[in-house]
């Protein structure tokens, strides 16, 4: 199946496994998904993600992170550059919320990064997407 947005089926995918609260969700896998993957499991919203190689692409299978109480960690995802609007930040100007508990992914000249971790290095790029 063709998709025109893939970091947004990946977003999507990941929000209704936790409505859902399943353990896991499967999620074809790209290069750009698994870096956002590794920074989402980096700073604790997610548990871990295993990459399957196969004949034509692969597979992601992403572990969700949920507290005692059964709560997922992850409350909220939103897309915010689309394919028809790109949106871009710079440094000084990449979005902080909810106290400084949400995060930012960007893509930028050095890969993918949080938010955070753009601003100590003085870098902007593409906003992805924001996590809370």
């Amino acid at each position: 199946m063709t998709v025109s947005d893939p970091v947004a089926d990946f977003l999507t995918r990941i929000r209704n496994a936790i409505k859902a609260e399943h353990r896991f969700v499967d999620i074809p896998w790209s290069k750009l998904k698994q870096n956002i993957a590794d920074v989402l499991k980096q700073k604790g919203f997610l548990e871990n993600y295993i990459v399957k190689h196969e004949k034509k692409g692969g597979v992601m299978r992403v572990f969700l992170r949920y507290k005692k109480d059964r709560q997922p960690v992850i409350q909220g995802l939103k897309r915010l550059s689309k394919p028809g609007l790109r949106r871009y930040s710079g440094s000084q100007d990449i979005p902080k919320f909810y106290g400084g508990l949400g995060l930012s992914i960007l893509s930028t000249s050095q890969g993918v990064m949080a938010g955070s971790d753009a601003a100590e290095k003085n870098i902007g790029g593409e906003l992805l997407c924001l996590v809370w």
